[in-house]
């Protein structure tokens, strides 16, 4: 495993960390909670034992059970190999009293007295107020004083000028969560946000390296772009493992098999390790990418549970699917939702999670009709 230094906060990360927002599923699960247990288990100890030293979760990952399995995972002697990084579910909370009513849930899911790096989760334009009007960042303060948590930080989806903001807002934060992706260099808080942050000594995670898998599953004009022997999955890792500003690089694995392929990868990263030639060669295939993608959901979930029952990300991969692999693979994933689009009531209640701002009360009747 290779190490990297971590903002100023006088310690290094392992270029690899563990997100626990994928697990594997039981066989004929119906819902993202139904965790398989044991193998979640065995993957992030192998993990560990591979010298990954970040672990990262949240308080809505895996409806609350991804913490529950963590427990499980760190228990003996684990958990003092890593640093844990959780997050307060800004969305949830109406009251101040809310705050620590979340952090001791998570506290008790987790079986640990304290959580290293927690981060008020998934700030956005709208939630920034919600921080400031309930006090967050002084309850942070006060748990951080108090032993509770190690180190104040966020995780961000939202466009540039509010990641300003955001840093501008606040002169204590430590750390912070980007996603990040070759694909996506001028999405959300961008490359630009990325080197403000670090030029501010802050330690930088990535988040949605691979976009929920889609680098892995490109497009066949996007795939045709790419050269060498590097899989997909290793030509998107080492670019950001490239970037000097990053720490740690956040992978949602899914099965042994990719905990195994990405130790591996990870053993080889350093900064500066692509050529110009072949950054060139990326951002060809993410224009490729962006060509042939109508939809920029990444399959992360946070727009579930639905009220109508629809599995929501499924339903917008299918539409993409349409134009990439054909009219049977897409209805194929349409399928797996078991509800139709046009069910879609257009609560809204979707729209107020979705990391990436989509609208998808508008589009839910247009792909109802399309299949």
């Amino acid at each position: 495993m290779k190490y990297r230094k971590f903002g100023n906060l006088g310690f290094e990360v392992s270029a690899l960390g563990f997100g626990t927002m994928r697990f594997p599923l039981t066989p004929g699960s119906t819902g993202d909670a139904d965790v398989d247990e044991q193998q979640a288990i065995d993957m992030m100890r192998k993990a560990i034992d591979g010298g990954v030293n970040y672990i990262d979760t949240a308080y809505i990952y895996h409806s609350g059970n991804s913490e529950k399995v963590i427990a499980k995972a760190l228990r003996d002697g684990y958990r003092e190999k890593v640093r844990l990084a959780d997050k307060s579910p800004v969305w949830m909370i109406k009251s101040p009293d809310d705050f620590d009513r979340l952090l001791k849930t998570q506290l008790e899911r987790l079986e640990t007295e304290y959580i290293d790096l927690y981060m008020l989760h998934s700030i956005t334009r709208d939630s920034w107020q919600d921080i400031l009007r309930f006090g967050l960042l002084e309850k942070m303060e006060q748990k951080k004083a108090q032993g509770v948590i190690g180190h104040i930080g966020f995780s961000f989806h939202d466009d540039y000028d509010v990641f300003v903001k955001t840093l501008d807002g606040y002169d204590k934060w430590e750390y912070c969560m980007l996603q990040m992706n070759y694909a996506g260099l001028e999405h959300q808080a961008t490359l630009k946000g990325l080197q403000l942050a670090a030029s501010r000594g802050l330690g930088i995670i990535v988040m949605e390296p691979l976009l929920g898998g889609k680098l892995v599953n490109l497009p066949p004009a996007a795939a045709a772009e790419l050269s060498g022997e590097k899989s997909p999955a290793e030509w998107a890792l080492d670019y950001l493992w490239g970037l000097p500003e990053v720490g740690v690089v956040v992978s949602g694995m899914s099965s042994e098999e990719q905990v195994a392929q990405n130790l591996e990868y990870a053993a080889r990263s350093s900064v500066g390790m692509l050529s110009d030639s072949e950054i060139a060669m990326l951002m060809r295939v993410a224009e490729k990418y962006r060509d042939n993608t109508l939809i920029p959901c990444t399959e992360c979930g946070y727009c579930l549970p639905c009220p109508a029952g629809i599995r929501i990300p499924s339903i917008l991969e299918a539409y993409n699917r349409r134009f990439t692999l054909g009219f049977e693979h897409a209805l194929n994933k349409y399928q797996e939702s078991q509800v139709s689009a046009k069910e879609c009531t257009a609560c809204g209640e979707c729209e107020q999670n979705c990391p990436q701002h989509i609208k998808v009360s508008e589009l839910m009747p247009m792909i109802g009709s399309k299949f």
